[in-house]
């Protein structure tokens, strides 16, 4: 056995490393800009009308990525056409990075994108130098609006417009005509018609590999992630782990507790219609766990929480949410008495699903346990029918319920996203949903990737209570 688990571990490290490419992968292409999430949209070119005000908006902007790892290349290699320079990266904006890929894709030629690309930033560098006077003003902002719009734009005929709109301002303003800003607008022009006619389309079908090293967004990513780093939360700047943490202990304490009921009254419920199949009770009690079953546990909840907390029925034996209402430093047992108060509905509502699954599950095992051979040279020997069924039985009939402890075990953690929103309990699934809808991917994914390690771990733990339940299970080759 002990080969068996080395072999089954070892093989969990592919098996991670392909989910971790997974997860990292989806983190690359969710929607929204990290920096922007974090920054609260003040790390962008913004609205800022001095070249100061740029430089210190786009400092903090460089800060935030390179704090995020973002200034470093995606992956160790990366598989390109010969159109995309190896530095693309390098451009830490996101919105701008994806605009020069649509160049790119369009054009092909990365000499003359990466010209008209420094053109824009000069002509608007120009634009922040002009005087804040009342002569340059109006101008001054028609020009910076059609410029960030030309950072983000790959339409041919969008970019006519806007170029031809910020050379007819300064045209139309005497002071502008004597200005730096007439002269590089007029080059930004010229180099956007090179780029058009020097287009180079068929570069895009020429496949290249880069090498990138290790020094890589993945690679900082995983090694943190390995070492118990998490990284920080795009909504509150908190460490990821502190968040999960702060949510894991509820969710833990509620699916551990229903788990545990559920398997034992399962194991019981389940033996005891076996051993009575076809008989009254088994049929009373086969109808009431399909309807159990049968009941959604949203609906089961909201209607728990309608009829036993609302005094409107005279029925509020319970409170409606949350956890506790006593400060942390009250005394253990009050406070002990207070949570299990507080989780007694929740607690039904994710037990009775399970309870009737479960038990159903643990029936079907034993039945077709007591249809064995053996079972019934046992009985051919005098044996007791408590032994027959405790002894020879019961052993071989926990199969079925093992296998479901691996599709289990990683729900403990996950939790249940609709119990803990109707009682408003922060654990697992309220923080993932929050996160979701916040667009907090770091918390998103590294819940998405304790899950896949608990569902290893618990297919393992699965195998190897096999061979503790039956000894004559072998895990080496016969």
């Amino acid at each position: 056995m002990f080969r068996y688990v080395i072999q089954r571990l070892l093989l969990f490290i592919p098996t991670f490393f392909i989910i971790s490419l997974v997860a990292f992968g989806l983190s690359k292409i969710a929607p929204g800009d990290p920096v922007e999430v974090i920054t609260k949209g003040t790390g962008g070119s913004g609205n800022t009308g001095n070249m100061q005000d740029k430089e210190a908006s786009e400092q903090a902007y460089r800060q935030t990525a390179e704090r995020l790892g973002l200034h470093l290349p995606v992956f160790y290699f990366s598989l390109k056409t010969q159109a995309t320079p190896d530095t693309l990266y390098k451009v830490i904006r996101l919105d701008e990075r994806e605009n020069l890929q649509e160049l790119i894709a369009q054009y092909g030629n990365w000499e003359g994108i990466s010209a008209y690309y420094q053109q824009i930033k000069k002509v608007e560098k120009q634009s922040l130098q002009l005087p804040a006077d009342s002569v340059y003003h109006e101008s001054k902002k028609k020009i910076r609006n059609q410029l960030r719009e030309l950072y983000v734009s790959a339409q041919t005929a969008k970019i006519n417009t806007l170029l031809n709109n910020i050379a007819q301002e300064t045209q139309q303003n005497p002071a502008l005509q004597q200005h730096p800003i007439a002269a590089e607008v007029q080059q930004l022009q010229q180099n956007y018609q090179y780029l058009r006619t020097h287009a180079t389309p068929m570069k895009n079908y020429i496949p290249s590999l880069a090498w990138n090293g290790w020094n890589n967004q993945y690679h900082r990513w995983i090694t943190h992630f390995l070492r118990g780093d998490f990284g920080m939360s795009y909504i509150d700047n908190r460490p990821v782990s502190a968040k999960i943490w702060d949510a894991v202990r509820w969710t833990l304490l509620i699916n551990v507790v229903s788990l545990t009921i559920s398997y034992l009254l399962s194991i019981v419920l389940g033996v005891w219609s076996a051993v009575r199949k076809g008989t009254l009770s088994d049929q009373i009690s086969t109808a009431l766990l399909f309807v159990l079953y049968s009941l959604p546990s949203f609906w089961v909840a909201t209607i728990l929480i309608v009829f036993f907390t609302s005094p409107e029925y005279g029925m509020n034996f319970f409170p409606p949410g949350q956890v506790t209402d006593l400060p942390s430093d009250a005394p253990f047992m009050k406070r002990f008495f207070d949570i299990a108060y507080h989780l007694f509905l929740p607690i039904l509502c994710i037990t009775y699903g399970s309870l009737a699954f479960i038990s159903r599950q643990m029936r079907g095992g034993m039945l077709s346990v007591l249809k064995q051979d053996y079972i019934r040279t046992a009985r051919a020997k005098g044996l007791s029918e408590d032994q027959v069924v405790w002894k020879h039985a019961f052993r071989n009939s926990l199969f079925p319920i093992i296998t479901l402890f691996a599709a289990i075990f990683p729900a403990t953690i996950a939790g249940s996203v609709v119990i803990e929103v109707i009682y408003s309990i922060p654990g697992m699934g309220m923080l993932t949903l929050n996160s979701i809808t916040a667009r907090d991917w770091p918390v998103v994914f590294t819940v998405l990737l304790f899950a896949a390690a608990l569902t290893m771990i618990g297919n393992l733990v699965a195998d190897l209570l096999y061979a503790l339940v039956d000894p004559r299970v072998s895990f080496g080759k016969k």
